[in-house]
């Protein structure tokens, strides 16, 4: 018995590592219709005339500006396209919502206020507003007319997030609250009209902050409210991050968002789609960032030849490519699995909001992955953007050196990458546990294959072999992790308190979900019969797979060390060794066949 199943048409959160679900319905670029493309056309012309010449002044902190094209937006309908219809917005699906914010990541620090407006001050009222508060801010919201900004973290308070410390305490007449309390590193806040804040209820029963962790909508000129100045940041300075004091600040009670005592829901669900949308801004950002690095390396000329002919920098415009379509193919899976959630929840007569509340919850476990793929592949590609630009890459002259500032945060917004990734293994794990899919089953499975010798499997697929090496990274991942949980359920270790074991663990999951990403987009290419692009796709695969192999081996061999030892450790080194055994590529074919597509497109070559 195959410990891993194929084909499933829909598979649920974290599944992905025991199941391969039907890449006829997943949404990849390439698969585009006309009416997405008119959209995005139609906001590529806003952006060209009304934003792009206004981001150096928004840099220099002229936030009007800033205001102005946010309230544009709204009036053209680009603030709402996830949005149900009967509060402004035009309910389209997830695919082409993506495709849409895609647009704005390579445009500076203005992504940041961009994000702010459409994701993390719009979301908490479609999940759980009610009508009324829906009605009187949610429209204002999409229409542009209200920005908002979110109030969670605090001086003490940032991956800790119930440990707040700003309190709300019942009015003497029992028709509202009394807010006191400061928030730090508030997005948005210079310009907000609406504050989303997070506090802990004092009384009423609820002095533990967990139960009393609450929600509150707070219009921006209630008395007692005051702002600090503008932190001076290490990047995206075209960003208004401020923060805000609240001081004797009176609620009325119509103001509780969602339950009282149920704030984490909030503000943890809302995450989950902060993460799928970061990976959507970062993934974007390093497409421009290969456009500026490729335009200098063909403009650049140094001993009387453009520096993008040496094969020193086609290998950094090569990997930078290779990455970055990996990291595409990885969110579009992920936009399409949510997507098929929440038509499938709306078909049964789920709301709107609640379908894709319901979607986000169900696909965390991708959504953290995709947070902290996305912004490592960023923080690479802008890493590289500056080497390729040599001293021009650390002068203010250029967009690099500004665009490498900016691109270090991603890995704290949404939650730091280390905590994304022990979530991602606590999350899959807590799954299995509840029943929710069996791990132990094939987990098992792996461990009875170690000590047979299956005859190899015969196919005339051409590539058969990148469908086993992703086949093999599940059944590393399950014997890995298999092996852990088993330490720990016997009492020889604690998996809390190994941290660097989960982590491991993590990078073994993300390099797995990526590389399927990857081969199903190129399985849908080929159905298509595209053979340019599929010559150039698979290419690519083969160069990840080769990287990611080496990667998969030393993460296991480093997770087995620290939980086993003897007869058993090489047991499970012989996994490891049968497990990562894709071919040895020539990688410097394949990079040099990437990056001279990338030099003859003089930009990342695989735009809509």
């Amino acid at each position: 018995m195959d410990a891993i199943k194929e084909n499933k048409t829909i598979i649920k959160g974290g599944e992905f590592v025991i199941e391969t679900e039907d890449v006829s319905r997943i949404f990849f670029p390439e698969d585009a219709s006309d009416d997405q493309k008119m959209i995005i056309s139609s906001l590529q012309d806003f952006i060209d005339s009304e934003i792009k010449p206004k981001l150096k002044l928004i840099e220099n902190r002229e936030f009007h500006h800033t205001v102005k094209i946010i309230e544009n937006l709204g009036k053209m309908g680009f603030l709402g396209l996830h949005m149900p219809e009967k509060y402004g917005g035009m309910e389209l699906d997830t695919n082409t919502d993506i495709l849409v914010s895609e647009l704005v990541g390579g445009l500076n620090s203005f992504n940041v206020s961009y994000s702010v407006q459409v994701g993390i001050g719009m979301l908490p009222l479609l999940f759980f507003g009610t009508e009324k508060q829906k009605e009187k801010y949610l429209t204002k919201i999409i229409s542009g007319e209200i920005k908002p900004a979110y109030c969670l973290t605090e001086p003490t308070a940032g991956s800790d997030a119930l440990s707040v410390k700003t309190y709300a305490t019942l009015s003497d007449h029992n028709d509202g609250y009394i807010l006191n309390g400061q928030k730090m590193w508030i997005s948005n806040s210079g310009f907000a009209d609406l504050f989303i804040v997070f506090a802990k209820i004092k009384g009423e029963g609820l002095e533990d902050s967990e139960k009393g962790f609450t929600g509150f909508l707070v219009d921006a000129q209630t008395d007692g409210i005051t702002l600090g100045a503008e932190e001076e940041k290490m990047g995206i300075h075209g960003s208004s991050t401020r923060q805000v004091f609240f001081e004797n600040v009176k609620i009325p009670k119509e103001n509780v968002l969602g339950e009282i005592g149920k704030g984490h829901l909030i503000a943890f669900n809302v995450l989950n789609i902060g993460r799928l949308k970061l990976g959507v801004l970062c993934i974007s950002g390093s497409k421009s960032l290969i456009d500026v690095s490729v335009k200098y390396a063909n403009d650049r000329i140094q001993f009387k030849k453009p520096i993008s002919t040496f094969g020193a920098i086609k290998q950094k415009l090569a990997e930078q490519t290779i990455r970055t379509f990996v990291g595409e193919s990885t969110l579009y899976r992920t936009s399409s699995l949510m997507n098929h959630k929440s038509e499938e929840l709306i078909s049964t007569g789920v709301s709107y909001g609640r379908a894709k509340l319901e979607s986000a919850q169900e696909y965390a476990i991708e959504c953290a992955i995709l947070k902290v793929f996305g912004s490592e592949i960023i923080d690479f590609v802008v890493d590289e953007a500056v080497q390729i630009h040599g001293g021009m890459g650390f002068s203010e002259e250029t967009v690099v050196a500004g665009a490498y500032r900016d691109a270090r945060i991603n890995r704290i917004f949404e939650g730091t990458n280390e905590i994304n990734r022990l979530l991602s293994i606590n999350m899959l794990l807590k799954r299995a546990q509840n029943g929710e899919f069996d791990l132990t089953g094939p987990a098992w499975e792996v461990q009875k294959e170690l000590t047979s010798f299956p005859k190899p499997e015969m196919s005339d697929d051409p590539m058969a072999i990148e469908i086993k090496a992703v086949k093999d990274f599940k059944k590393l991942f399950l014997l890995v992790a298999g092996a852990a949980v088993k330490k720990q359920m016997d009492g020889e270790i604690n998996l809390e308190e190994k941290q660097e074991i989960v982590i491991g663990l993590a990078d073994m999951l993300i390099d797995t979900y990526a590389s399927e990403s990857a081969l199903l987009r190129i399985q849908k290419v080929k159905n298509h019969k595209n053979e340019n692009l599929t010559d150039l796709y698979t290419a690519m695969l083969k160069v990840y797979l080769h990287d990611a192999s080496a990667r998969m081996a030393k993460n296991a061999r480093d997770i087995i060390a620290s939980i086993s030892s003897g007869d058993l450790l090489k047991t499970f080194d012989m996994g490891v060794k049968r497990f990562t055994g894709y071919p040895l590529q020539n990688v410097l074919v394949l990079r040099r066949k990437i990056a001279d597509k990338v030099i003859a497109e003089n930009s990342y070559p695989f735009y809509l």
